[in-house]
């Protein structure tokens, strides 16, 4: 069962350890009942899982519809775009704007705006902006190809994420709140490469810097808090014992998903940040560099 690099980890491949196959899928099982099932303290939430992935019978196929089964067994309520399923349009274009006629200069931020404000986007796209307003929390399902998201993926974002609906200033300021406040995400990665290559000092990069673009620059940007990713590596020849250790793992994650801390991201309106929206200096821990200066110090706990 796989859905990754046909070379194997540890080898010399010829592409990045990312790039994508399809293969059998892994088998399912009904969920075990979760730990964290909803109470009247903590009533049922709703949530939105975006899958992509052209195989349903895919590693990432399987973790999907898991997810499906445990959040319900939890008493949540799930929806699911499913982008290959959907036959989702990646491109962003013209055709995503109705009222533009054809002679215009396309202005894609400007076109964006006005499309939205005016309720005359697409009706697919409308229909994904519709899903996330509903949500609560928000499990983005996906193999990591060529370090970043597949292309479906990317235009989901592209499209449905659109300016006046997700960021612009209509709405309030990003890094904060933000125009879907009030929401969580789970990123969910498959990686063919050993999760070794993906520590501190792996030679692709901590898992955290190379998926910065989706936590900070998507999901907090946005105002949705993200959780730490959950992801399967090494998933070439992964066998069935590691499969099932995968969904132990992935379950602990999805009950958690309302009552784990999200990643302590900065807030762009916290005091943290300057007019030009640069880190002011001294707030950091010594030594703090690169991506992590906009990470909170978390305080330790107390024994």
């Amino acid at each position: 069962m796989q859905n990754a690099p046909k070379s194997a980890p540890g080898t010399t491949p010829t592409a990045p350890t990312t790039t994508p196959t399809t293969a059998p899928a892994a088998p399912t099982t009904t969920p075990a009942t979760p730990t964290t099932a909803p109470t009247a303290s903590t009533p049922p939430k709703k949530v939105l899982v975006v899958s992509a992935h052209p195989e349903p019978r895919s590693l990432n196929g399987a973790l999907a519809g898991f997810a499906v089964d445990r959040l319900r067994v939890a008493g949540h309520e799930v929806r699911v775009s499913d982008l290959y399923a959907m036959k989702w349009k990646a491109g962003l274009d013209a055709d995503d704007f109705p009222d533009r006629l054809p002679d215009d200069r396309l202005d894609v931020l400007a076109g964006q705006e006005r499309a939205t404000l005016a309720g005359r986007l697409t009706d697919d796209v409308a229909a994904e902006q519709e899903k996330l307003l509903w949500s609560d929390a928000l499990v983005l399902q996906f193999p990591m190809w060529w370090f970043s998201v597949p292309a479906i993926l990317k235009g989901w974002i592209d499209r449905v994420f659109t300016n006046g609906f997700a960021y612009g200033p209509s709405v309030p300021p990003p890094y904060s709140e933000g125009a879907l406040g009030g929401r969580r995400a789970l990123v969910s990665v498959t990686i063919g490469a050993r999760g070794t290559a993906f520590s501190d000092r792996g030679i692709h990069g901590d898992l955290g810097s190379v998926l910065h673009p989706v936590q900070h620059g998507l999901l907090w940007f946005t105002g949705i808090r993200p959780l730490e990713p959950f992801a399967v590596y090494g998933t070439v020849d992964l066998s069935e014992e590691r499969f099932a250790a995968a969904k132990e793992a992935y379950a602990r994650r999805l009950d958690g998903l309302f009552t784990d801390e999200p990643v302590p991201y900065r807030s762009l309106t916290g005091g943290d940040y300057d007019h030009d929206m640069r880190l002011l200096p001294g707030v950091e821990e010594a030594g703090t560099r690169g991506l992590d200066l906009h990470v909170r110090p978390v305080p330790p706990t107390r024994a």
